[in-house]
């Protein structure tokens, strides 16, 4: 699991959503499904699990690309989103729970005076909207999503840089918690320490040159590690 020593360090926690603190693979696919299906598109043979994490554009992309030979034009494609995005916003959000465990360690960690962010790619009135739900929006200081501005962020790298300046925050302050290489990408790029969530949907090899300072399974793991061994004082 790792030396809990950087959550003692780390005066910041910067959060990916999905497959970090939301299982979001139920939602996305039972719009996925409604979405081909109203398209009048069949699915390709692809493992969703494993395209979460970039925008729903281009996951949808990525699973009509198995299916239709020479890929999709843009206009199916935004037939597509729009047609993913009235299902996702009616039925499919509701089907997104935290993580066993995630809402009591955030709870904790803002207790013990941790400053909590969200930084995602998924759309901002969507992410908002299923953390009110659930019961934690109020925990976070900030909820960065690319939509957050206008123009759109270019992605995690730029929001968390531009988080960290609006804050005053520094690189060391600061643990990004992620479950894919884009949010490894992100922590390094920003010379944040990175902590990998590895029960979501990416995979970032325990050999990989991406610096990872922190990796575990579950939340409920380092629970006991934060009350019990008092590491956040």
């Amino acid at each position: 699991m790792g030396d809990a020593g950087p959550l003692r360090r780390a005066r910041a926690l910067l959060f990916d959503l999905d497959g970090t603190l939301l299982d979001s693979l139920p939602g996305i696919e039972h719009s996925a499904r409604a979405a081909f299906a109203a398209c009048g598109l069949a699915m390709g043979e692809v493992e969703l699990r494993t395209l979460i994490g970039p925008p729903i554009r281009t996951i949808l992309a990525k699973m009509a690309l198995a299916d239709a030979a020479g890929g999709m034009s843009e206009e199916q494609l935004d037939r597509l989103v729009q047609a993913f995005r009235l299902s996702y916003d009616n039925e499919g959000w509701k089907m997104t729970p935290h993580y066993m465990g995630a809402a009591e360690f955030l709870r904790l960690m803002r207790a013990e005076g941790k400053r909590l962010f969200v930084v995602s790619n998924k759309p901002r009135h969507i992410s908002l909207k299923i953390l009110e739900a659930r019961g934690t929006l109020e925990l976070f200081e900030e909820i960065v999503t690319r939509d957050s501005r206008k123009p759109a962020y270019s992605g995690k790298r730029e929001m968390m840089r531009s988080l960290m300046e609006r804050h005053g925050l520094e690189p060391q302050d600061c643990l990004m918690v992620g479950d894919t290489m884009e949010d490894a990408e992100a922590a390094s790029a920003t010379g944040m320490m990175f902590c990998l969530m590895t029960h979501g949907y990416g995979n970032v090899p325990v050999d990989s040159v991406v610096p990872v300072t922190f990796r575990f399974d579950h939340f409920s793991e380092l629970l006991p590690v934060a009350e019990q061994e008092n590491y956040l004082d």
